[in-house]
Protein backbone atom coordinates (compact mmCIF):
# COMPACT_ATOMS: atom_id res chain seq x y z
CA UNK A 1 0.00 0.00 0.00
CA UNK A 2 1.68 3.80 -0.75
CA UNK A 3 2.08 5.96 1.68
CA UNK A 4 2.50 9.72 0.02
CA UNK A 5 4.35 12.34 2.09
CA UNK A 6 4.14 16.28 1.11
CA UNK A 7 6.63 18.50 1.83
CA UNK A 8 8.23 21.70 0.77
CA UNK A 9 5.36 24.17 1.64
CA UNK A 10 5.69 27.62 3.55
CA UNK A 11 5.35 31.02 3.90
CA UNK A 12 6.63 33.28 0.34
CA UNK A 13 5.97 36.61 -0.21
CA UNK A 14 4.16 37.37 -3.37
CA UNK A 15 5.84 36.74 -7.22
CA UNK A 16 7.91 34.07 -5.35
CA UNK A 17 8.05 30.34 -6.06
CA UNK A 18 8.49 27.11 -4.41
CA UNK A 19 8.20 23.03 -4.89
CA UNK A 20 6.50 20.34 -3.89
CA UNK A 21 7.25 17.16 -3.18
CA UNK A 22 5.35 14.10 -2.86
CA UNK A 23 7.10 11.24 -1.78
CA UNK A 24 5.70 7.58 -2.17
CA UNK A 25 6.94 4.26 -0.19
CA UNK A 26 5.51 1.04 0.08
CA UNK A 27 4.60 1.09 -3.61
CA UNK A 28 6.31 2.65 -6.79
CA UNK A 29 4.61 5.73 -8.24
CA UNK A 30 5.79 4.20 -11.79
CA UNK A 31 2.92 2.92 -13.32
CA UNK A 32 -0.12 6.06 -11.53
CA UNK A 33 -0.40 9.76 -12.71
CA UNK A 34 -0.36 12.17 -9.67
CA UNK A 35 -3.54 14.70 -8.31
CA UNK A 36 -2.75 17.80 -7.10
CA UNK A 37 -5.54 19.12 -4.85
CA UNK A 38 -5.48 22.51 -2.76
CA UNK A 39 -8.32 23.78 -0.35
CA UNK A 40 -8.09 27.16 0.98
CA UNK A 41 -9.73 28.04 4.33
CA UNK A 42 -14.03 27.68 3.49
CA UNK A 43 -13.42 26.77 0.14
CA UNK A 44 -14.20 23.38 -1.26
CA UNK A 45 -10.75 21.50 -1.88
CA UNK A 46 -9.83 21.99 -5.85
CA UNK A 47 -7.83 19.73 -8.09
CA UNK A 48 -5.05 22.16 -9.96
CA UNK A 49 -2.82 19.92 -11.56
CA UNK A 50 -1.50 16.28 -12.61
CA UNK A 51 2.07 14.90 -12.67
CA UNK A 52 1.82 12.36 -15.45
CA UNK A 53 3.36 8.80 -16.22
CA UNK A 54 6.23 8.62 -17.99
CA UNK A 55 4.06 7.45 -21.00
CA UNK A 56 0.76 8.61 -19.94
CA UNK A 57 1.25 12.17 -21.93
CA UNK A 58 1.17 15.59 -19.89
CA UNK A 59 -2.64 16.35 -21.22
CA UNK A 60 -1.27 20.51 -21.34
CA UNK A 61 -2.94 22.53 -20.89
CA UNK A 62 -6.52 20.34 -19.17
CA UNK A 63 -4.95 19.16 -16.76
CA UNK A 64 -3.94 22.03 -14.96
CA UNK A 65 -6.70 24.47 -13.70
CA UNK A 66 -7.47 27.93 -15.07
CA UNK A 67 -6.12 29.78 -11.79
CA UNK A 68 -2.57 27.89 -12.03
CA UNK A 69 -2.06 27.43 -15.67
CA UNK A 70 1.54 28.92 -16.81
CA UNK A 71 2.41 29.41 -13.47
CA UNK A 72 2.43 26.30 -12.18
CA UNK A 73 4.28 22.95 -12.94
CA UNK A 74 3.51 19.11 -12.33
CA UNK A 75 6.49 16.59 -12.80
CA UNK A 76 8.00 13.45 -11.15
CA UNK A 77 10.99 11.40 -10.87
CA UNK A 78 10.03 8.02 -11.33
CA UNK A 79 14.18 7.45 -9.69
CA UNK A 80 13.11 8.85 -6.54
CA UNK A 81 9.84 8.00 -6.51
CA UNK A 82 8.88 11.31 -6.03
CA UNK A 83 5.90 13.88 -7.64
CA UNK A 84 6.07 17.30 -7.96
CA UNK A 85 4.41 20.78 -8.12
CA UNK A 86 6.60 23.83 -9.06
CA UNK A 87 4.87 27.08 -7.92
CA UNK A 88 6.18 30.05 -9.74
CA UNK A 89 4.49 33.67 -9.53
CA UNK A 90 2.54 33.27 -6.18
CA UNK A 91 -0.25 34.83 -5.61
CA UNK A 92 -1.87 36.15 -1.90
CA UNK A 93 -5.09 33.69 -3.35
CA UNK A 94 -2.73 30.41 -3.53
CA UNK A 95 -2.79 30.31 0.16
CA UNK A 96 -4.09 27.10 0.83
CA UNK A 97 -2.94 23.95 2.22
CA UNK A 98 -2.01 21.38 -0.81
CA UNK A 99 -2.65 17.86 -1.19
CA UNK A 100 -1.08 15.22 -3.72
CA UNK A 101 -3.49 11.96 -4.37
CA UNK A 102 -3.35 8.85 -6.26
CA UNK A 103 -4.71 5.97 -6.90
CA UNK A 104 -4.40 2.34 -8.66
CA UNK A 105 -6.50 2.77 -11.34
CA UNK A 106 -5.27 6.49 -11.85
CA UNK A 107 -2.91 6.42 -14.59
CA UNK A 108 -3.74 9.04 -16.62
CA UNK A 109 -4.14 12.57 -16.08
CA UNK A 110 -6.98 12.77 -18.55
CA UNK A 111 -9.09 10.50 -16.36
CA UNK A 112 -12.29 11.74 -14.79
CA UNK A 113 -11.31 10.26 -11.39
CA UNK A 114 -12.81 11.03 -8.09
CA UNK A 115 -11.83 7.28 -5.85
CA UNK A 116 -8.17 8.54 -5.06
CA UNK A 117 -7.34 6.28 -1.74
CA UNK A 118 -3.85 7.37 -1.15
CA UNK A 119 -3.73 10.78 -0.30
CA UNK A 120 -0.55 13.01 1.26
CA UNK A 121 -0.91 14.55 4.80
CA UNK A 122 -0.88 18.37 3.12
CA UNK A 123 1.64 20.66 3.23
CA UNK A 124 0.82 24.81 4.17
CA UNK A 125 1.03 27.41 1.24
CA UNK A 126 0.83 30.50 2.66
CA UNK A 127 1.15 34.02 0.49
CA UNK A 128 1.60 37.41 1.86
CA UNK A 129 3.82 40.07 2.34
Amino acid sequence: QVQLAESGGGLVQPGGSLRLSCEASGSTLDYVAVRWFRQAPGKEREAIACSPTTTGGTHYPESYSAAVLGRFTASRDNSKNTAYLQMRSLKPEDTAVYYCATDPGFYRCDQVYTDYRHWGQGTQVTVSS
